[in-house]
């Protein structure tokens, strides 16, 4: 696993560093495939932050953790991600039986979304590579993330698509129409 540490506003120490390394190595074991995590560690006043981003085969999990210390921070969102990955892996596994039961079936909704009224200012704009996948596959990764929306490339259409969380704890999914 590749490990890259970056701090802002926060000087790191070779032990806050041999640290984090140390507790993400175990995510090596755990992700089949060759993963690449990046941590990024901020301090604004009191509030200690860790941020880690673990890339495995496409797939990006994502959490954080504020806390009043660095190394509470840091162990918080290693257990998040640990969550994560074990749930990711529960799916991946009843997704495999699913399919090999041939019973795979797919729910999709659609839900239009209203315009807001307040004047629109972009303060934020992110690139990234869009694999293309099914929305079972997209789900699962917004899962991963802890966002609210995940965007996607169709792998059945070729659309670009969004799937979000509702508020019921079911997933939407917006798919453009010609």
């Amino acid at each position: 696993m590749n490990v890259n540490i970056t701090g802002r506003n926060f000087d790191i120490t070779e032990s806050i560093k041999d640290y984090a390394e140390g507790k993400l190595k175990k995510f090596a074991k755990m992700l089949v495939h060759e993963c690449d995590a990046m941590v990024v560690l901020t301090v604004e006043k009191y509030r200690h932050k860790a941020e880690v981003l673990i890339k495995s085969n496409g797939v990006l999990i994502q959490a954080e953790s504020i806390t009043a210390e660095m190394y509470s921070s840091i162990d918080e969102v290693l257990e998040k991600l640990e969550r994560q990955i074990k749930k990711y892996k529960d799916k991946l596994t009843s997704k495999r039986k699913t399919l090999a039961k041939g019973s795979a079936s797919h729910t999709e909704q659609t839900e239009n979304v209203l315009a807001e009224s307040n004047p629109i200012r972009i303060i934020k704009r992110k690139r990234f590579d869009m694999k293309p996948m099914p929305p079972d596959e997209a789900a699962m990764n917004l899962e991963l993330l802890d966002k609210d929306f995940y965007v996607f490339s169709n792998e059945i259409t070729g659309d670009v698509n969004v799937i979000y969380r509702r508020k019921d704890g079911d997933f939407g999914l917006i798919e453009p129409t010609r």
